[in-house]
C-alpha cells in the first residue's frame, strides 16, 4: 500500500483496510493540530492511479483469504474531493472488494456543505457509511480563535445534510479546547450544539497541547491556560447533563481523558452524573487515568 506520511484514524477504525486517497489536510490550520505538519504531508489529492493499485493489492489480499469488511479513506479531510473522484474510489472498492460493509472519512462542515444532497446520496449508495467530523466546540468565539475554518451554525447544517442522505455521523469535541477563560462557555455552547446536531455517535477528547502548534505558543505566552483536570470534568458533565439526543453512542474512553465513559444516552444519563458527581466532589485521583496511560 502507498502510504505517505503518518497515517491516522479514528479509533472505532481500528480494525479497516487504511487506503489514503489524499495526503495530508485541505485546511490544517488548526492551532492546536500537528497530525499533518511534515513537509511530505502537504495537501495533495493522490493520483487515480496510485489508489487504484492499492485497492487492486487489497483485493488481492482479500482473494488469499483475509477478510475486509471496513475501509476507511484517509487523510484528514478526504471527503473534500471532488465527488466523481470519490465516487471512482467508492465503485473501485464495491466492485474489486465485495466483503467491504462500510467505508467511513473523514470530513468537516467545510467539505459535507460543497457536496449537494443529491451527490452524498450518491456517495451512501456506493457504500460511503459514515463521515466523522472533528466538530471541537461549540462557541464560535473558541472555533475563531483555533482557525477551525467554520461555525456552529456550519456543523448544524453538516449534520442535517448527512442525516438526510442516510449517512451515518459521529462527532467529535475536545474538552479543554476553550481554555480556562471560555471554560463553562464551551462546555455550554457544545451541549447545545450537540442537541441541534443529534449526532448517533460523539467522542469526547482531551486537548492535548503539542509542542510545535500554535496553541503551545499561546500557551507559552500566557494567552492559553488549559482547564486542570477537574476542570475538564466539570466540562464534561456539563455536557453529558445539558445535551439531548435521540439516541447517541457517547464516548470519552480515548486515550487522552481521565474518566474513561461508554454511555448509551440518553438512558445512561443519570448514572453518567452520579459518577461525575461523585469523582468532583471526592477530587479522589484513584477514579482517574493516571497520566502515563493517556496516551500524551
Amino acid at each position: 500500500m502507498d502510504h505517505v506520511g503518518r497515517m491516522f484514524r479514528p479509533p472505532s477504525e481500528a480494525e479497516s483496510l487504511l487506503l489514503q486517497v489524499t495526503v495530508g489536510c485541505s485546511h490544517n490550520k488548526c492551532t492546536y493540530c500537528a497530525m499533518y505538519d511534515l513537509e511530505e504531508q502537504r495537501f495533495r489529492i493522490k493520483p487515480m492511479e496510485t489508489v487504484v493499485r492499492d485497492v487492486a493489492e487489497a483485493a488481492a489480499m482479500s482473494m488469499s483469504g483475509v477478510t475486509i469488511r471496513r475501509v476507511f479513506l484517509c487523510d484528514g479531510d478526504a471527503l473534500i474531493l471532488p465527488t466523481d473522484h470519490l465516487a471512482e474510489i467508492l465503485t473501485q472498492l464495491k466492485e474489486r472488494i465485495p466483503s467491504v460493509r462500510r467505508v467511513g472519512i473523514y470530513g468537516d462542515a467545510r467539505s459535507i456543505m460543497r457536496k449537494s444532497p443529491e451527490e452524498l446520496v450518491r456517495l451512501r449508495e456506493l457504500g460511503l457509511g459514515i463521515v466523522y467530523h472533528g466538530v471541537e466546540t461549540g462557541d464560535d468565539v473558541v472555533l475563531e480563535r483555533i482557525v477551525k475554518g467554520s461555525n456552529a451554525d456550519d456543523a448544524v447544517r453538516a449534520a442535517r445534510l448527512l442525516k438526510d442522505a442516510g449517512i451515518r455521523h459521529s462527532v467529535m469535541v475536545m474538552l479543554g479546547i476553550g481554555g480556562t477563560d471560555r471554560s463553562g462557555q464551551h462546555a455550554a455552547a457544545t451541549a447545545e450544539l450537540l442537541t441541534a446536531m443529534d449526532p448517533p455517535f460523539v467522542g469526547a477528547l482531551t486537548t492535548t497541547v503539542v509542542t510545535g502548534t500554535p496553541l503551545a505558543a499561546q500557551e507559552a505566552a500566557g494567552d492559553f491556560t488549559l482547564p486542570d483536570r477537574w476542570g475538564l470534568l466539570e466540562e464534561l458533565r456539563t455536557i453529558v447533563r445539558d445535551s439531548r439526543f435521540t439516541r447517541c453512542r457517547f464516548h470519552s474512553n480515548h486515550a487522552s481523558n481521565y474518566l474513561p465513559l461508554s454511555l448509551n444516552l440518553p438512558a445512561d444519563r443519570d448514572r453518567a452524573l452520579r459518577a461525575l458527581d461523585r469523582v468532583l466532589t471526592d477530587r479522589d485521583e484513584s477514579f482517574l487515568r493516571p497520566d502515563y496511560l493517556r496516551g500524551l
